[in-house]
Order: structure tokens, then sequence, then C-alpha cells
């Protein structure tokens, strides 16, 4: 019932308390009488309202059959094999693209035993994956550079496959990237967080284990070292010479970290290549990897990779992440046109992210009372909400999140509520079910553009049973992060030349 309704109510009851306090020699006057008409048919009107207000809700349908399916073959090294090589051969690229991989279908998942474990791995190394860009913000709003509070040194259009990083413990997705003359193909993580693109590299010092046999400089004729004094060297955030040898390093902001030396390489497409790429060949990488060679870097930084084969625009689609399905990743493609286009916008104090007018969510259509100013960059460079290929849970500033929650909740009162799990603590059980009709939740942008949300985005299964959960998190920081899970199923576009970024659903 409404605020105004119920109102009207206990000002019902009050008076027709007073009302029956009169003796029977006092009869109520025609004053009375029409007081309690207009008190009926308020009543009436407040009843046929909150019942137009309920049938206007828009809710989607959650597939929880399928989705706790994708589960159960995750865990079949069997089957992911056979999806993986199914998937290879089908999958088509332009000369502009590379093909993106979900972990699942680089690498079988042999590290679990359940779903349930993956998924608290997931979320454990998310949560270093948050705290990594707020470091990195932080630092950047006070003008220290990450690297330099923890220095390592001891010295003074193209297109390809994109797959998740499903089973190596992260949402992370790898593109399929030739190197080197003659070019070999390496695993390496998109990362729109990240501005430099490196790779591990023989002689390793310390190397995490990876798909690929590590990179050798020595097998390949295109591979030249950078000297101090070129422009490249000189742009890099921390640097150092030895032996008029480019030393480069990058850290993260959760521990990670890759030091060794720039250099310039080949990086080949399925058609064509690019010489001449600067590229970390890192000696000594220590940090959450797992699988990958390296980092693909697509921020908005001169070295990254889009601005070094000056690419105006790239796009790519995030497959489901439990699933082997391989997508691309295009550079200098055209959005298709039924996408919901939001402006790009720029924060002066971190120029890398990507930053976008998001200005509100809804629930069933219904916009939730934040205020847009949740979302916007202060003066100081705070705020603001990206959107990152390298994040998986939507983070949300509190406000904006209880706001969320409750409304669904509200919405969605029919749903059989269970425990939280890990950093949700909005779930529902749902294992007595083949689908369920849920809320539908959409992100609002600048001028109204509103862009609807598949259940699949914004409900997550988290075990094999039919648990899911809200798939947003509650951050204190002032930065709202779009993550891969909410991207999944939408080929989402950079236009750094008209400073805009399209969403189109369903075009994987």
């Amino acid at each position: 019932m409404s605020e105004d309704c119920h109102v009207t109510t206990q000002f019902f009851v009050h008076k027709n308390h007073r009302l029956s306090q009169l003796t029977h020699n006092q009869k109520p006057d025609m004053i009375s009488f029409f007081f309690f008409l207009f008190l009926f048919l308020s009543l009436l009107s407040c009843s046929h309202s909150t019942t137009a207000i309920a049938s206007t809700i828009t809710t989607n349908t959650l597939d929880v059959a399928s989705s706790v399916q994708k589960t159960l073959d995750l865990l079949n090294p069997t089957f992911l094999q056979k999806q993986s090589e199914k998937t290879q051969t089908e999958t088509k690229t332009t000369s502009l693209s590379f093909t993106l991989h979900p972990r699942s279908s680089v690498h079988h998942n042999q590290h679990y035993h359940d779903y349930e474990s993956l998924t608290l791995a997931r979320l454990a190394r998310d949560s270093h994956r948050v705290t990594s860009l707020i470091t990195k913000l932080n630092f950047a709003i006070s003008g220290t550079n990450i690297s330099e509070t923890n220095p390592v040194y001891k010295a003074d259009t193209l297109t390809t496959p994109v797959t998740s990083g499903l089973s190596q413990r992260s949402g992370e997705y790898f593109a399929r990237v030739g190197l080197g003359t003659p070019a070999q193909s390496y695993y390496m993580t998109i990362d729109t967080g990240s501005d430099l693109t490196w790779l591990q590299c023989k002689p390793c010092s310390n190397c995490y284990q990876q798909t690929d046999p590590i990179y050798d400089p020595s097998g390949s004729s295109s591979y030249n070292v950078l000297p101090c004094t070129s422009e490249q060297c000189e742009s890099l955030d921390t640097s150092a010479c030895e032996s008029n040898t480019c030393l480069y390093q990058v850290s993260y902001g959760d521990e990670s970290f890759t030091v060794g030396d720039f250099v310039t390489e080949t990086v080949s497409f399925n058609s064509g290549s690019f010489p001449s790429v600067a590229v970390g060949c890192g000696h000594d990488n220590e940090g959450l990897f797992a699988a990958a060679a390296g980092l693909l870097g697509l921020g908005r930084h001169p070295l990254s990779f889009p601005s070094q084969i000056k690419s105006t625009s790239f796009s790519y689609c995030l497959v489901d992440r439990d699933s082997a399905n391989v997508s691309t990743l295009d550079f200098n493609s055209v959005p298709p046109a039924n996408s919901v286009t939001v402006p790009l916008l720029q924060n002066p104090k971190m120029k890398s992210f990507y930053y976008v007018g998001l200005t509100g969510i809804s629930v069933g259509e219904r916009p939730l009372p934040i205020p847009p100013s949740i979302f916007a960059i202060d003066g100081s460079g705070k705020g603001g909400a990206v959107v990152d290929s390298g994040t998986a849970v939507t983070r949300l500033h509190t406000q904006a999140y209880n706001s969320l929650r409750d409304e669904f909740t509200q919405q969605g009162s029919s749903l059989k509520r269970t425990n939280g799990y890990g950093l949700f603590d909005t779930c529902f059980d749902f294992s007595e079910m083949t689908s369920v009709k849920v809320p539908e939740v959409a992100f609002i942008f600048a001028g109204g553009k509103t862009l609807s949300l598949r259940p699949e985005n914004y409900l997550v299964k988290v075990d094999s049973s039919g648990k899911f959960c809200l798939a947003f998190a509650p951050t204190a920081d002032a930065l709202s992060i779009i993550g891969s899970i909410q991207q999944q199923g939408t080929r989402v576009g950079y236009d750094m030349g008209n400073s805009v970024v399209s969403f189109s659903p369903n075009d994987c």
C-alpha cells in the first residue's frame, strides 16, 4: 500500500473511533455521512491504484535449469574439451580482430571438486582486482605513482578471439594474440583498466605458471630492446636504465607486479600484423595472473595497445564465463544500429579509465531514488562510474546498492530467500524451479538512455544446487564499477574518437 493510502486509512480509523463515542442521543449529521463516503471512495481508489502499480512491474525469466547444468558441465573435463574443440573450429574472425576466450575454454577446470569452492575463489580474486583499481585511482588523485611506493628495481581494423578466465580462478577473459617473427600465439588477459601490454619472457627469474610456453626473445627476429632515450621509454610512469636498456615496472595495487625490459615486437592478428609495438618483456612477475602469458592493456594511455596501433575504437563481447564458447575483440569496428550509446567521460586525475555517464538504476522499470551525484566525478577526481573488463561483480556506492537491493527484494517478495554468500548479502533458493520470474534491472545513462540487463547479468549462481545471488556488491569508495558479469552477452564498444561507449545486447 502506498504511503498516501496508509495515511488515509489511519485517519479513517481515528475518525471512526471518534464517531463511535457519540451517545445514542447524538446522531451523525450529513457532514459525517459525506465524510465516510469520501473515505470509502479514497480507499477504493487506493486499492485500484496499488493494483495498477503492481501490474506495471517488468520481469524477466531466469532459466534456472540451464544455469545449474552449466555448473555441472564446467567440472567435467571431457565435456569442456569437446566444447572447446567445437567452438575453436567454428569461430570466424575478421582481419582486425582477436579471438576472445573465457578461461574455461583455455584450460580445463581441474582445481575444484565443486562449483561452490570455485565461486569463492573467483570472488576473492575479484576483491583483489577492485582493490587494485581503487588503489590506482587514489594514488593518481594524490599524485603518487604506485610503483614508486614499492620499487622493485635493483638497477640505476584487427580482431582476435576472446575467452573467459573461468577455470583459472578468475572471471577474466583471454585474447589469443600473435607475437614475434615468426609469430607465436599467446593467451593474454584483456584489461580495460590497464595500459601497458606485457608478457612473461625468458630468462625468468620469477615466473608464474601459464598455459602457453614462455616467450623466448631469442626465437624472434623482430625483437628489439628500447633505449633509455626513446619516446616510449620516457612515456612510462615508472622506468629505469641499465646499460642503455629501458627497464619498466608496473604494480597493480594488490601486490601483483611485473618487471623487465621494455622492447618493441611485432603483434599479429588473424590477418595482418603491426610492427614495433612497445611491450614489456617481464623477467620477474608475481601476482594473480594465473594461466595467461601476460596482459593486453586496453586503457586510454598513449602506450596502450589501441593507442599504439592508432585504433580509434574497439569492441568485445564477453561470453558466459561458465561456457567454452568464444567471441571476438575487434578494432576499428562499427557498432550495430540497435546499440545503446552513452557518453564517454574523462577524469582529469585518471585518464586511463573508461568513465561513462551513468545517472541511475531501475528495477521493474521503476527508477530508484538515487541522486545522480552518486555516479558523478567530483572536483577532486573521486566518484564516477567506469566500465571494466577485469572486474567481475559490479560495485556500487553503498547508498545506491542498498536502494537496488531493497527495491529488488520488495518487488521479488515471492522469491524464496536464503543465506548470503561471500560478498553477496542477497541470495535466493531456486532449487525446486526450472525457471523463475524475476524483476528486471536496468542501467540508466545520461539523456535517459536505458540498458536492460538479462537475468543472468544480475542473478549469479554460486553453487550447483540452485542458489543464486544478486550480482552486485556495495563499496564505501565513491567509485562505481560496471563489471564483466553485467557485460556478458553484450558487445561493448569504446569509441574514443566520438567519446561514446556503446552497448549492443545479444551481439556476440
